[in-house]
């Protein structure tokens, strides 16, 4: 426990490092923080908070600089976040924005968004559910090329294009569409994948092999697309990555991969409103450089996904949790429209 002289301080430190990203010195902080002690008290207490190991001293420079622990002790006992709107020319074209007729377009609109408004990087998490096929049609594009077009029930567009090794007529596309709509439709993709290879002997063998094809690369997009990332490259603008490019080689593989972003967003559906991880402790991004500030978002009061802002430890936190507790509701009213639609 710390007392009230010191938390001040504490305080007053973590936003001025936020604010201007460089080690604030005691005389700096005698002023920020609003308080009438001497500069030999000041340091008294840095000290004091730097054997608790909530603040450290770059080896350049005699100020101070909060630590992981520093920033979340920070946010679990300062942080008062005031709960209103984004200012308005925020609030009103992320509405807009998000005023999608499909979901997949809402949510990778709503990981822009998060990415436009933060600065940093913003992801949204969709947890995996079957593929419904509804509706499949077969375009020919050229001699090797073939555009597949899958709708879902919910109204959802997939295109994926194709080369077969065997050139197909548009008649015999158009054929093998008829086919699959007439028996497949209402099934999920794995069924019609598993069923096709059932009955390609009772097929041409070669429409056959497009059928499958078209299926497999539908329901493996329909997997990739389970995290939406947007903004990495504002990473490049962030001072505290841009000067080391390994770490930033890094990250990139981080988002890259996105299996340990889907892992820590899967920690994050779980949890009830706004939750916020610094440096390492999520485990599933094991970053000392990265902090994450996460929520879910519901349509008819069930939780369907999570979404965040990835970004430097020193990001302003009171800014970062209204920009992803907003977004999270917009996401939800949008999702909920395009259901009732």
């Amino acid at each position: 426990m710390l007392d009230e002289r010191a938390k001040l301080l504490l305080k007053a430190l973590v936003e001025r490092y936020i604010a201007e990203g460089q080690p604030v010195g005691s005389r700096t902080l005698s002023k920020a923080a609003g308080l009438d002690l001497s500069p030999a008290t000041i340091r008294n207490v840095m000290s004091d908070l730097e054997e608790l190991g909530l603040v450290t001293s770059p080896h350049t420079s005699a100020g101070r600089v909060p630590t992981a622990r520093g920033y979340r002790y920070f946010v679990d006992t300062m942080l008062t976040v005031r709960r209103q709107e984004l200012p308005a020319l925020e609030a009103l074209p992320a509405a807009a924005a998000l005023a999608a007729e499909q979901p997949r377009q809402v949510l990778s609109q709503a990981a822009q968004l998060l990415s436009q408004l933060s600065h940093f990087v913003g992801v949204v998490r969709v947890p995996r559910r079957p593929v419904v096929f509804r509706h499949i049609e077969f375009l020919r594009l050229s001699e090797r090329r073939v555009l597949v077009i899958l709708v879902t029930p919910e109204g959802e567009v997939q295109n994926r294009i194709l080369h077969p090794s065997t050139e197909f007529t548009q008649d015999q596309l158009q054929t093998a569409a008829n086919f699959l709509n007439a028996h497949y439709a209402g099934l999920t993709l794995d069924a019609v994948r598993e069923r096709l290879r059932g009955e390609v002997d009772q097929l041409r063998g070669e429409i056959a092999g497009l059928m499958v094809r078209a299926v497999e690369a539908s329901s493996e997009a329909a997997q990739q697309d389970d995290v939406v990332i947007a903004g990495e490259r504002n990473l490049l603008e962030v001072d505290d990555f841009a000067r080391d490019m390994g770490h930033l080689r890094r990250l990139f593989d981080l988002f890259e991969q996105k299996t340990q972003v889907m892992r820590l967003l899967d920690i994050s559906s779980q949890a009830d409103g706004v939750r916020i991880f610094i440096g390492g402790e999520s485990q599933a991004i094991p970053f000392e450089e990265l902090s994450v500030v996460s929520a879910p978002f519901e349509v008819d009061g069930e939780v369907v996904g999570t979404l965040g802002v990835i970004g430097p430890q020193r990001m302003p936190y009171e800014r970062m949790i209204q920009i992803v507790d907003i977004t999270a509701k917009l996401v939800g009213q949008a999702l909920s429209q395009t259901r009732g639609d």
